[in-house]
């Protein structure tokens, strides 16, 4: 099982060349205004109000970096810096990918060659709207061979068994997660130090 140790804000920066730049593998996490980015970065290090959320979704412009120090059964030590990203707007309001971040964002996801991870949050409950599914192929179409894209379904606490099923029909693959009930979040820590150091 992957322990926390230790997780502290770093800084909060506005753009790519803004941004400082740090030793650790860097994990962004992204997903639509209101979708719980904030709880589940909580709930991955333990601490109840290390990431704040936006009383306004959409709100917050800004690149948040925290730090995480994590480690193993064996005692294997994981540093990671996590990123989190302003929340993209509603469907309504972005009309094609490319409108779904403003420039400065658009760059820093595209180049920020120490970001290894990228984690897309998806409500649950709308777990198939278009949005999503073009933020994922956006992603897919720059990701290079030494990053990985995994999709969370947040909010999985709403669901009931059917519900759950529906959802594996539309992603085999698909991670459930419920901050609220804390389900889900060992397998998540898991999977994210296997996917950007390979091991676990």
């Amino acid at each position: 099982m992957i322990k926390v140790l230790n997780a502290r804000f770093l800084t909060s920066s506005p753009s790519l060349e803004k941004s400082d730049f740090y030793s650790g593998s860097e994990v962004a996490f992204l997903g639509r205004s209101n979708v719980g980015k904030s709880s589940f970065i909580n709930s991955l290090v333990n601490q109840k109000n290390l990431a704040k959320s936006s009383s306004t979704p959409g709100k917050t412009k800004l690149i948040n970096f925290f730090e995480a120090n994590f480690k193993d059964d064996d005692e294997n030590l994981y540093n990671l810096i996590l990123v989190d990203l302003p929340g993209f707007g509603y469907a309504k309001v972005a009309k094609s990918t490319h409108k779904i971040w403003q420039s400065a964002l658009d760059e820093f996801i595209k180049k920020r060659n120490s970001i290894r991870l990228f984690i897309h949050l998806r409500d649950s409950r709308q777990f198939d709207m278009e949005i999503d599914k073009n933020v994922d192929l956006y992603i897919k179409s720059f990701l290079r061979s030494d990053q990985k894209l995994i999709n969370f379904y947040t909010k999985s606490d709403k669901l009931n068994q059917s519900q759950k099923a529906k959802v594996l029909n539309f992603d085999k693959d698909a991670k459930f997660i419920s901050t609220l009930k804390n389900e889900g979040i060992d397998e998540a820590r898991e999977l994210i130090i296997k996917a950007v150091f390979g091991r676990v």
